[in-house]
């Protein structure tokens, strides 16, 4: 179940971007965004309630994220919602982490654990970008929306590079303290 619950999140990140960019229907956006937050929440719930943990689901529910991530920033900097700038450095950092994958294989991994800052910058992220949708217009609402969308956003870029820089930090100790694999044809 969790996934199912998880694959299904993954379809709806196009449509999102499809919601946000084409009818700008932004209310339709929204709630995907709130569902896709919601099957965040249920898979990893279900998953450790019980005990329903998966290789499959430690892969999707991270692409998940950083799917739903890309597809936001580049839907809100697209309606010119976002700066270029912030639609670029979440992707960027992500790719210099991509980049340290192979450099973990030589010890035998294929990632390293998820930790609790990388949980807490990808949650000021989720609720960035939807308020910051929510703020493109007028109004109380409007304006509220987007000081909050715009202090979670920052926070959350900021802890995004900060835990980008500690993950490139432990595979910066893992390679001093872990012997290269060899390779399968070397056994």
């Amino acid at each position: 179940m969790p996934n199912l619950l998880s694959m299904l999140r993954l379809l709806g990140v196009p449509l999102f971007l499809w919601l946000v960019l084409v009818p700008e229907a932004d209310w339709w956006a929204l709630a995907v965004l709130m569902l896709a937050g919601v099957t965040d929440f249920l898979d990893g719930y279900l998953a450790r309630r019980f005990d329903q943990a998966s290789p499959l689901g430690q892969i999707l529910d991270p692409v998940a994220d950083r799917l739903y991530i890309l597809a936001v920033v580049v839907g809100l900097a697209l309606r010119d919602i976002i700066p270029w700038w912030v639609a670029l450095s979440l992707p960027l950092r992500d790719l210099l982490l991509w980049g340290l994958v192979p450099l973990l294989r030589t010890r035998g991994y294929s990632a390293l654990p998820v930790h609790f800052l990388g949980k807490a910058a990808t949650f000021n992220l989720l609720y960035a970008f939807p308020l910051l949708l929510l703020g493109d217009g007028d109004g109380t609402v409007a304006t509220l929306a987007n000081v909050f969308g715009w202090a979670f956003a920052l926070w959350g870029i900021g802890l995004y590079w900060w835990a980008g820089i500690l993950y490139a930090w432990q595979v910066r100790t893992l390679l001093r303290t872990t012997e290269r694999r060899r390779a399968e044809t070397d056994a």
